[in-house]
């Protein structure tokens, strides 16, 4: 097994879920209505607990401890996909986001339940069950919304056809792929992708919304390594203040 190539795997998902859980928290009292404010609040706390559960792993392969992964890191070296650092928008922005994440992340968790990591199948068994709700959740208000009013769904298929570049950079192929799906680790990037398009035209084609061409479409790749947009720094910043007031400190 190659120890860097499964570390690397790690890192993009365990930052995915860090970065969007901050984000989706910044709906916490400013939500459209009450149940969707308490929705991304709850879904937040859910992805926090996930990043912690794959730092937690990255610990016991030798990485620094989860705080100091995910507080003392500068942007360029973050593996999360651009897709989760934009700002949150209007809800209907944020709303996309969810259901295009989502649906991807359920299908890499359940890749992961057959892993030959014995580690990273326990924690994708285990957390599967909450990204479930995640996505019935999206899947739920995307039909609602996209087949109500001109107006909404307009603003989504606008969100739609701004997020979808972003989103196929989540699929960004790691430098380790062959191994990692030679080893039986991850069934790699392609399968997830194929997947993940099936299961939202599915959803999409029970709404008003159209998918974008995606033969027209070029990813927004280079999160997995590194390469990010001007929102990710801020952020960090933001999400670290109170850590590096005093970075030994018990809470």
């Amino acid at each position: 097994m190659n120890t860097e190539a499964l570390k690397d795997l790690l890192y993009k998902i365990a930052d995915d879920q860090l970065i969007l859980g901050h984000r989706n928290s910044e709906w916490t009292g400013f939500g459209p209505i009450l149940e969707e404010d308490i929705a991304f609040s709850s879904m937040a706390q859910d992805k926090l607990g996930h990043s912690l559960a794959f730092y937690s792993l990255l610990h016991e392969l030798g990485e620094s401890d989860p705080d100091t992964i995910a507080f003392t890191r500068n942007a360029n070296q973050f593996h999360n996909s651009q897709l989760v650092e934009l700002p949150i928008g209007e809800y209907d922005f944020s709303l996309i986001r969810h259901f295009l994440f989502d649906n991807a992340e359920i299908l890499r968790f359940d890749m992961l339940t057959r892993s030959s990591y014995t580690p990273i199948t326990t924690v994708a068994t285990k957390l599967k069950g909450e990204v479930k709700y995640h996505v019935l959740h999206a899947n739920t208000m995307i039909k609602q919304l996209g087949s109500s009013t001109e107006e909404a769904i307009g603003r989504l298929q606008n969100s739609l056809n701004e997020a979808l570049p972003y989103a196929l950079g989540i699929f960004e192929p790691s430098k380790y792929e062959a191994e990692l799906i030679a080893d039986g680790i991850y069934e790699g990037e392609e399968k997830l992708k194929a997947a993940w398009l099936e299961n939202i035209k599915k959803v999409l084609s029970q709404t008003q919304l159209e998918l974008p061409d995606l033969t027209t479409i070029t990813p927004k790749n280079g999160g997995r390594y590194g390469e990010h947009t001007e929102h990710l720094q801020p952020l960090l910043d933001e999400m670290a203040e109170v850590f590096k007031i005093d970075p030994t400190a018990e809470w």
